[in-house]
């Protein structure tokens, strides 16, 4: 997947990354997920065959701590409380865990789709 994409320009632009980099925070603080101890990666849909097969590529350990605090986070919501500030989940330790494997696993499915429709042009 190479190529120039918006994401990377935006990311090169120190105006455009200025701009919108308030917008970004404003976004995830309102969507709260951090509040609960979450992380981005903990939201994401995993009802597609993709996000179930990058799950189950995740090391036990990081699985665990997945379930962690997906756990805890529904605790936080059956109580309709958030977590103490200490138990936020801060910008720096947000990490994107799961989303390279989900990469990864994407280009398998595209390489395999591609490969199941090989068309043959023999005469």
């Amino acid at each position: 997947m190479s190529g120039i994409t918006l994401v990377n320009q935006v990311k090169a632009s120190k105006f455009l990354s200025g701009l919108l980099q308030p917008v970004a925070n404003a976004f995830v603080n309102a969507a709260g997920y951090r509040q609960l101890g979450m992380r981005y990666d903990d939201i994401l849909r995993e009802e597609t065959d993709i996000i179930r097969e990058a799950i189950h590529r995740l090391p036990e350990e990081e699985n665990y701590a997945r379930v962690f605090r997906m756990k805890t986070a529904f605790q936080y919501s059956l109580s309709h409380t958030v977590a103490t500030k200490e138990n936020t989940l801060k910008a720096e330790d947000d990490i994107r865990y799961l989303t390279p494997i989900i990469d990864e696993v994407a280009a398998e499915y595209a390489e395999r789709e591609d490969f199941n429709n090989i068309k043959s042009f023999s005469k």
